[in-house]
C-alpha cells in the first residue's frame, strides 16, 4: 500500500512524504536450500582430500567454506529487511542487505586472494596430484554451485543482494569446473602445473566479474544513487513538471538493494497545479524510487540555514 501526507504552513512550504510499504520478496527459502548444499559439501570435499591426501581438494574445501558464509550474510540480510521499522531504526533493517552485499564482494577477493596464493606456491613447487578424486568431486561440487546460482538467477538484476549471492555461487561453478578440467588434462598429461595455472585464470575472471558488486554495494553503504538511477535526469524531469521554477537540496539514496529514497526542495510558480506533490511523487515512482518527501516552496529557502 503506499501512503502520502500534506503539511501547509503559514511561510509557504508544502510538505510531501510518500513511500510504499508491501513484503519484498526476498526468496529466503533459496538460501537455506543454498546453505544445506554447500556445508554439507564442504564436509564431504574435505574429508574426501584427507583420505586421498589432496591438499588441492582440501584447499578448495576451505574456498567452498566462504560460500557458506557468504550466503549466510545474503540470508540473514534478506530476513532482516523484513522486519518492520522500531525504535531508533526508522528505516528498519533495510541496510542490512547493502552490508550483506558489500561483505559478499570481500570475501570473493579474500578467496582470490587465497586461490592465487595457492596456485603461486604450486607454481613455484609442484605437487603430485590426484587427478581421479580432483574429477570426481569437484565435478559434484560443480552440480551444487551451479544448481544454488540458478535458485538466485531469475532476481540477481533486481536486488544487489542476491546478485552478491548469485556471482559468488557462479564463481565457485566456474572454480569447480576449472578443477574439473585441471584434473583432466593432469590425467592425461601427467604435468602437475596445469592445475596452478587454470586457477589462476579462473581467479582472473573472478576478480572481473567482482568488481561491478563491490563498486555498487560501496556506492550504496556510502548512500550514493542507486546503480541505474541518474541523479540528473530525475532534477530535470522534476525541472518539467507544470508549476516547477527550480529543483534544489536534492538527494537520492538507496534504503536496501531493492529500495531507492529521495528528498528534494521544489520551488513552484503561482499558477503551479494543486495536484503538484502527487504528480512529483508519481515521477519519482516511474524512476525506480518509492520513498519520496519533498518540499515545496513559493521561493528558494536555504537547503542548511545553520550552516
Amino acid at each position: 500500500m503506499a501512503h502520502d501526507h500534506h503539511h501547509h504552513h503559514g511561510h509557504g512550504h508544502g510538505y510531501a512524504h510518500g513511500h510504499d510499504h508491501g513484503p519484498v520478496d526476498t526468496g529466503d527459502w533459496r538460501y537455506l536450500v543454498g546453505l544445506t548444499l554447500n556445508l554439507g559439501f564442504v564436509m564431504a570435499e574435505f574429508g574426501a582430500g584427507i583420505i586421498s591426501g589432496s591438499t588441492a581438494l582440501m584447499a578448495d574445501a576451505g574456498h567452498n567454506l566462504s560460500d557458506v558464509l557468504g550466503l549466510a550474510l545474503a540470508g540473514g540480510a534478506a530476513w532482516l529487511a523484513r522486519r518492520a521499522a522500531s525504535g531508533p531504526r526508522t528505516y528498519g533493517y533495510r541496510k542490512g542487505t547493502v552490508l550483506a552485499a558489500l561483505g559478499n564482494a570481500i570475501l570473493l577477493l579474500v578467496a582470490c586472494a587465497w586461490i592465487g596464493w595457492e596456485a603461486v606456491e604450486r607454481l613455484i613447487n609442484p605437487q603430485p596430484v590426484a587427478s581421479g578424486w580432483i574429477i570426481a568431486v569437484a565435478g559434484i561440487g560443480f552440480v551444487i554451485n551451479l544448481a544454488t546460482a540458478l535458485l538466485f538467477l531469475k532476481d540477481q538484476h533486481k536486488d544487489l543482494n542476491v546478485r552478491g549471492a548469485y556471482l559468488h555461487m557462479m564463481a565457485d561453478a566456474a572454480v569447480s569446473l576449472g578443477v574439473v578440467a585441471a584434473g583432466v588434462l593432469i590425467l592425461f598429461t601427467g604435468v602437475a602445473l596445469i592445475d596452478p595455472i587454470i586457477s589462476l585464470v579462473i581467479v582472473v575472471v573472478i576478480l572481473w566479474s567482482t568488481w561491478g558488486l563491490l563498486k555498487d554495494s560501496l556506492n550504496l553503504a556510502l548512500d550514493a544513487a542507486p546503480a541505474g538511477i541518474q541523479v540528473e535526469a530525475v532534477r530535470r524531469a522534476l525541472l518539467d513538471l507544470p508549476g516547477v521554477t527550480a529543483v534544489h537540496d536534492l538527494h537520492v539514496w538507496g534504503l536496501s538493494t531493492t529500495d531507492a529514497a529521495l528528498t528534494a526542495h521544489l520551488v513552484r510558480s503561482d499558477d503551479a497545479p494543486g495536484d503538484l506533490l502527487t504528480r512529483a511523487q508519481r515521477l519519482a515512482r516511474q524512476m525506480g524510487i518509492g520513498h519520496t518527501t519533498f518540499q515545496i516552496e513559493d521561493a528558494a529557502q536555504a537547503d542548511c540555514p545553520d550552516c
